[in-house]
C-alpha cells in the first residue's frame, strides 16, 4: 500500500489472520494486539521490513525492539537460554515478561532488530490473536508499539489509527482489531546477566518480586554500562503532548485530572483503587487527557507497589 492511505482496519477473524500473515511474510507490517499494547509487526529475520517499522514509528535505531516468538523452542533459535530463562519461561509465558539474553551468533534476525546488540528482548505473548499470528506466519515477529515513538501507547486498534494513520502517515497497512488489550501496560523486561544476577531493566504486569521468587535470588541493584538494552529505557517516553503534573490530589486552573481511587478527577484510572484495573486504562486515559481542550494533565498518586511501580513508571517517563 502507498503511503498517505489510512489503515485498514479488519476484525481479527482467522481470515484476516491469514491475510496478515500473508502480508507479514512479503515483509510488509501489520498492527496487532497483544495483552499488554498493540504492536507494530514486521517479520524479525528482513532487514527492509524492521527498517520499515523504525520509519513508520519516527524510532531511533539505537532502541532494539521485543521479538515475539510461539515459544522456548523458537526462542531457542534465536538466543542462549539457559536454566534461569527456562524456569521464567515456565512460570510466566505465555504472558507479559520479555527476556534479554545473549543473542545466537547464527540467529537469523535482522540487526535492526536488536540495534546492533550483542543481546535479543523475546516474549512469548498470550493474547490468542498475536499466538494465532505467530502460528500462521511460522516466523518470529518484531513487533514494539504501534504508535509514533515516545507518544502514548495504544490499547485499541483506534488508538494505532490516529497515532499512525491520517494523511501524514509514514505507514499504510493492516490493523487487526481484536479489541482492548486487558492489561494495558508494557510487558515487564528482565536482562540475565552471567553469573547468576539479573536486573529490572523496565518494571510491568510480572512484578519484581514473582521474579524474585522464581529465581530465587532479587535483582542486582548495580547499574548496568550496557545503555539501552530494551524498549521503554528512554528517559521520555509515553509522552501525551502537554505538561503533566503527577501526585496531584486537586487539578490546577486549566487541568484535566486524572484520578485514583478516592480522587475522582475527571475521569478515573480506577475509583475502587484496583491497581489491575489503573494499569490496563492508564493509556485510555492518558489519550483521553490528551484530546481534551484543557492544556495541562494532572494525574492523582498511585501507590508504588506492585503493577503501581509500573503505573508510575509509565507516568515519570511521560512528564519528563
Amino acid at each position: 500500500m502507498a503511503d498517505n492511505t489510512p489503515p485498514i482496519i479488519r476484525k481479527a477473524d482467522t481470515a484476516a489472520i491469514a491475510e496478515a500473515a500473508k502480508l507479514l511474510r512479503a515483509g510488509g507490517l501489520v498492527a496487532v494486539p497483544t495483552e499488554t499494547v498493540y504492536g507494530l509487526a514486521a517479520r524479525a529475520d528482513s532487514d527492509a521490513a524492521v527498517a520499515a517499522i523504525y520509519r513508520a514509528k519516527g524510532r531511533p535505531d539505537f532502541n532494539p525492539l521485543i521479538v515475539h516468538v510461539s515459544g522456548v523452542e523458537q526462542a531457542q533459535q534465536l538466543a542462549e537460554v539457559d536454566a534461569r530463562a527456562r524456569l521464567l519461561a515456565t512460570r510466566l509465558w505465555p504472558g507479559a515478561l520479555t527476556l534479554v539474553l545473549p543473542k545466537r551468533a547464527d540467529a537469523p534476525l535482522a540487526a535492526a532488530a536488536t540495534a546492533g546488540l550483542p543481546s535479543v528482548a523475546l516474549r512469548c505473548p498470550a493474547h490468542p490473536v498475536m499466538r494465532a499470528l505467530l502460528a500462521e506466519c511460522g516466523l518470529p515477529l518484531a513487533a514494539p508499539s504501534a504508535n509514533r515513538s515516545g507518544a502514548v501507547s495504544p490499547t485499541s486498534a483506534a488508538h494505532v489509527a490516529a497515532s499512525l494513520g491520517g494523511k501524514a502517515a509514514t505507514w499504510a497497512g493492516l490493523i487487526l482489531d481484536g479489541g482492548t488489550c486487558a492489561q494495558g501496560i508494557e510487558s515487564t523486561i528482565v536482562a540475565l546477566r552471567e553469573g547468576g544476577g539479573w536486573q529490572l531493566l523496565r518494571p510491568g504486569p510480572a512484578t519484581e518480586a514473582q521474579i524474585s521468587a522464581i529465581l530465587g535470588v532479587g535483582p542486582d541493584v548495580t547499574t548496568s554500562d550496557a545503555g539501552i538494552e530494551a524498549p521503554g529505557q528512554l528517559a521520555s517516553h509515553y509522552a501525551p503532548g502537554k505538561p503533566m503534573r503527577l501526585d496531584a490530589t486537586v487539578a490546577g486552573e486549566g487541568e484535566f485530572h486524572i484520578g485514583f481511587g478516592a480522587v475522582a478527577g475527571d475521569l478515573s484510572l480506577s475509583p475502587s483503587g484496583d491497581l489491575a484495573e489503573a494499569a490496563a486504562r492508564l493509556y485510555a486515559a492518558l489519550h483521553e487527557a490528551a484530546a481534551a481542550t484543557l492544556p495541562r494533565i494532572a494525574v492523582a498518586p498511585v501507590p508504588d507497589h506492585g503493577i503501581g511501580a509500573a503505573i508510575n513508571d509509565r507516568l515519570r517517563r511521560a512528564a519528563a
